[in-house]
This record gives structure tokens, sequence and C-alpha cells, in this order.
């Protein structure tokens, strides 16, 4: 049983306390009573620490101390960020003898000074690999969203499928995670979150097992656009410049190569009705060709930067204990040993080449508009029977986002279905360093489509 969640958002709880209306040790009573109630989502649970940090926030707030950005409420860990005293082990049993972490990855850290009540480690697809959240060995959590809707389980995105759970479910307000080809925003899309990748260089990745280090990126799902400013700004030690304009003075880019095709009829209604609604507001929608997109497939044709660094990293695990990993995730781990050194210098050159074109393309633009994931949240069953449906629907998933990491730029997934829909993305994306003006742009969009 997965129970409601409590309403509103991180900044609507973090207004009640400061008003008195509630207590951050009642506000996570509630949050570790829906992690109770939910399965495969925690491979290790904090509620000491995390009662620990409730407390101390309702004592600052009694002594007319500032309440902290973060209050003292829920905020889940996805388990490939160091939590000291807690070993980090990928959601693998290959690291599951892994020691302890003698201190707190920088981004954990920066959460815990900022009030959070740090309540666990969430469930992911094995080392990160997959946009599916599927998990062999600690389960798969269940897409409480969509449950909602259809008795069927369906898929709750990955990697960051725990993360993501936790903050549908209402045990965490956000989740700590990682980005390499869409593993925030492919969840949020899938359970009607907020998912907010920025560029890589914004927040540090230090204290975490990587997947791909030219594309790994630290951040966070929320249930609001300015929840993610938020933790955004938390996780980067820095202040968000917001620029607020009227809608009539965005400029935003629909590219009609490769992000457009295969939407399901869902996907495809919700995002023409998103458009319509941005139009009628006043914002420049453009189609644009960006024939760039077409070229991904073949400079990536011999399994791109996750292949090559996930080898380097891997290779001698894989020598030893190969047969304890998912052999779904072995398989592309092992894409990587095909390449030669030379290959990978090539493959920077030609991404840094693509990069500088795309980035010309879309100049005068705001951002670029696109589907987070051409189809609604997959069935599980089929794909956790058949190697051939799963690689294909986790292709299919990480098409759209895993653009945006190519491009070393930022994006961010929000909802733009109707009210008791099926879960659907809008996604919002920029070249690098624009995090500021999309996060602007994502606030007057999500404030436009009602979802604020």
């Amino acid at each position: 049983m997965i129970l409601a969640r409590p309403p509103g958002d991180l900044t609507d709880a973090r207004q009640r306390l400061q008003a008195g209306a509630t207590s951050a040790l009642a506000c996570l009573a509630d949050s570790l009573t829906a992690a109770d109630h939910t399965a495969s989502v925690f491979l290790r649970r904090f509620d000491a620490g995390a009662r620990a940090q409730a407390e101390a926030v309702d004592r600052g707030l009694a002594a007319g101390l500032p309440l902290p950005p973060l209050a003292g409420l829920a905020v889940s860990v996805k388990d490939l960020f160091d939590v000291a005293g807690a070993p980090t082990t990928a959601a693998s049993v290959v690291l599951a003898q892994a020691d302890v972490a003698l201190a707190d990855s920088p981004v954990v850290a920066r959460l815990r000074a900022a009030g959070a009540a740090l309540i666990g480690h969430t469930n992911l697809s094995e080392f990160a690999f997959s946009g599916l959240g599927l998990n062999p060995h600690h389960g798969t959590p269940v897409n409480p969203v969509t449950l909602a809707l259809d008795s069927t389980p369906r898929v709750p995105g990955g990697s960051t499928s725990g993360g993501a759970v936790s903050v549908a479910a209402g045990a965490a307000w956000a989740a700590l995670g990682s980005d390499t080809g869409g593993s925030i925003r492919i969840p949020a899309a899938f359970q009607g979150l907020v998912g907010f990748k920025s560029t890589q260089r914004l927040t540090p990745l230090a204290g975490s097992v990587p997947l791909s280090s030219s594309l790994d990126t630290a951040c966070a799902i929320t249930r609001s656009v300015r929840d993610a400013v938020l933790l955004h700004e938390v996780l980067a030690g820095r202040t968000v410049a917001l620029h607020p304009r009227p809608m009539a003075q965005w400029h935003f880019a629909v590219p009609r190569t490769l992000m457009l095709d295969g939407l399901d009829e869902h996907v495809a209604a919700a995002f023409d009705a998103a458009l319509a609604r941005l139009r009628d507001s006043g914002a420049t929608v453009a189609e644009i060709v960006l024939p760039e997109l077409a070229e991904l497939a073949g400079i990536n044709v011999l399994g791109g930067l996750p292949a090559a660094e996930s080898w380097a990293w891997h290779r001698t695990r894989l020598a030893t204990a190969g047969d304890r990993y998912d052999p779904r995730v072995a398989s592309r781990i092992r894409r990587g040993a095909g390449m030669t050194a030379a290959d990978y210098i090539e493959l920077l050159a030609a991404r840094h080449d693509w990069i500088r074109r795309v980035e010309a393309a879309l100049q005068g633009f705001d951002a670029l508009l696109a589907p987070t994931v051409p189809v609604v949240a997959p069935l599980l069953a089929p794909l956790q029977a058949d190697d051939t449906a799963f690689f294909a629907a986790n292709a299919l998933v990480l098409r759209n986002p895993a653009v945006v990491n190519f491009l070393d730029g930022c994006a961010i997934s929000l909802p733009c279905h109707a009210p008791g829909g099926w879960p659907v993305g809008l996604m919002l994306a920029a070249p690098a360093l624009r995090d500021d003006t999309l996060l602007s742009a994502a606030l007057a969009v999500e404030a436009t489509l009602g979802r604020r």
C-alpha cells in the first residue's frame, strides 16, 4: 500500500513551519510513515539521523533562529552518493561489502548543512545503467502514480527510480539523484514530478560512484520548479538569478528532427496542448530543423562516453565478479572494451565540434522544447521478461534527454498532462551555463500550464 502524499511542495511545507502551523518532527513522522509503506524504494534508512535533524530545526525555531533552507524536511539520497556512516553500493551486489563512508559526499554535506533530514539511500538501476529503473537484485519500485490510474504495474523510470518514488509517494519532499542520460528527468516525467539537470560543472561529483565522468550530473527531483531552484542553489552552492518576463518575451525552439519521432498518443496530445497554451499566452514557439540530432547515432556508434568511461571503472570488477552483475548492465559496460584510446579521443573531439554547432543553431532561443520521453511509463512485466523489449524501450526513453547530456547543457522536465491523465513530461533544454534563464523560463511555463 502507498499512502497519499501530503499536498503542496517543499516550499509550502517550509512556509507552514515558519508560520508555526506544524513542526519539522511532525512532517518527518508523516514522511517516515509513507516510507514504511513503500516497497523496493529504500536500500537503507537513516531514521535516527533524520529525527535528530528535525528535532534540531524545531529547537532552533523555538529559540528564534532562522529556518534553514531545507527546514528539517525529508530528502532521500540515491545510493550513488556517500553518506557518512553508511556504505555506498550503487544498488549492486558487487559492492555489497563496501566499507561505510567516512564522510558525506560534497552534495550530501550541502544538503545536511541546509537542514535536510536525510531519510535513506534509495534504490536505482544497478550502477545507474537504465532509463527504466529495473533492478533484479533489490526489486523494482512500482510507479505509484500510474498505479492509481491502472492496477497493472508500470516502470518508475530510471535510473533514479527509488528517489522519484520516494517523492511521488510522500516519503520525501525532494530526492538527490544523478543524471547521465536522463536519469533524473525520465522518472520525473513518468511520475508527474519535476526533474532539473543542471550544467554538469555546477555541482560536485566527488564521493559518488561514477557511470560516465563526462556526462554524470548531481541534481534533484522535486514537486515544483520553485523547489528545483531551491535544491539547485543548495547543491551548487550558488544563488540563482531569476529573470521573470512576460510570456510574450520568451522564445522557444521545437526541433522537428528526432525528438518528435514515435510519440505515443498520450504524449503527443499533452505536448501539442502545452505548445498551444504557450502560443496562446504570447510565447514564440518556432519549429526548427536541427540536423545535428541525426548525427548522434553515428557519433556514438561504438557505445559512446558511457561505455568507454564505465569500462575504465568496471573492467577489473567485471573480471573477478562479472557473474554478480545484472547481465543487461554488464553487456552495456562491456561495449567499452572494444573502444581504443584513439576511438575515445576522436569521440571527445566529435562531441566538442557537435556542441559548437548545436549551440550556434540555438542562438536567439531561450530554450528548446520537446517531450521529455516519447511514451508514457511502459508496463513492467514485459520488460522484466524480455531482453529485446527491454533494450528497445530503454533506448527509446533515453533518446530525448540524452541529447542534453551530450550537449553538456541543462534541462528540466515538468508535468504537462491534464489532471488525472497519464504522466507526461515537457522538457526545456539549453546549452551549458544557461541554467538561470532556463529555470526562469520553466517557472513561467509551469504557471502558464497551470501546474502551480
